[in-house]
């Protein structure tokens, strides 16, 4: 494998193991706040991204400003999957945009989308960014919510929209986004300057609760050498995280895994590197033209 070129401007060794530990859905529900400002804060995780559509991103935005050394992006977020609780845009509620319900909430996956209105949907991402930025989060980064931007075309606004704002924006080349982008786009950003993470992984949310240490130390021993994205999606046990997500034990459980202190000092001893996004967006900033 060739070395990544962010590792390279970062001074990391060719056959380095680098992760960049990363919770996501912050601000989706009350839980998520707490839980993302106390792992950050205990550098349990590396960086976090906020979903501005949603109810509670105003406290994210509000603890992002007092806490302001938290890595935390836009979870650029064009889905509201919940059965009861759900979000919709920041811009307009224009069904002909292919983007809402029939009551003006967002779908709830991206499969459920017909002919979605690619500049409707760039429209709206730059909303939340520019809310987010507005509210006072140094935005690191974006990624995406359930991957959506991965669908109907909508990958060149998301990334044109990085390069426009100065911001990187999460691509990797495991092996479903290299079919779904081709290896050959993913070489031309990557060229421009835009990071390409080598691999990713993701907690997983349909495994018992109660194996989510065991979970975490075989991810990170498995890592292979390059730069990782390790998704989570941590919150609080609360009445409310409980009343939203079917899956609220997993949730808990990845909160209450890492507040122990155990996958990092598991990752230091493996010899892995924990790396942020904002490092990577300076990085990222001083090499555009």
């Amino acid at each position: 494998m060739r070395p990544n070129p962010v590792l390279t401007r970062l001074g990391y060794a060719p056959n380095a193991r680098v992760v960049l530990v990363h919770a996501d859905d912050v601000g989706m529900c009350h839980a998520t706040v707490p839980a993302f400002f106390d792992l950050s804060e205990a550098g349990e995780v590396s960086a976090g991204s906020v979903m501005v559509p949603c109810p509670w991103s105003a406290e994210a935005a509000a603890e992002s400003r007092r806490r302001p050394s938290a890595d935390l992006g836009v979870h650029l977020t064009l889905t509201s999957e919940w059965e009861r609780y759900r979000w919709g845009p920041l811009v307009h509620r224009n069904s002909d945009d292919g983007l809402v319900d029939q009551d003006g909430f967002f779908y709830r996956n991206q499969s459920q989308w017909v002919r979605p209105d690619a500049s409707a949907a760039v429209a709206e991402m730059r909303a939340q960014v520019d809310r987010a930025v507005r509210t006072g989060i140094d935005v690191t980064h974006l990624d995406c919510h359930m991957f959506a931007m991965l669908s109907h075309g909508l990958t060149d606004g998301y990334v044109d929209l990085g390069f426009a704002l100065g911001v990187p924006v999460l691509l990797t080349r495991q092996p479903a986004w290299v079919r779904i982008l081709s290896a050959a786009r993913l070489d031309a950003w990557e060229a421009r300057g835009m990071p390409v993470f080598d691999h990713l992984r993701e907690m997983p949310l349909d495994l018992p609760a109660a194996g989510c240490a065991e979970t975490v130390k075989h991810i990170l021993a498995e890592l292979e050498p390059g730069l990782t994205y390790f998704i989570l999606h941590p919150a609080i046990d609360t009445p409310e995280l409980r009343a939203i997500a079917p899956d609220w034990r997993q949730r808990a459980g990845e909160y209450e895994t890492f507040l122990t202190g155990a996958p990092r000092r598991f990752a230091r001893d493996a010899g892995i590197h924990w790396i942020g996004w904002r490092a990577i967006r300076d990085a990222f900033r001083a090499g555009i033209p």
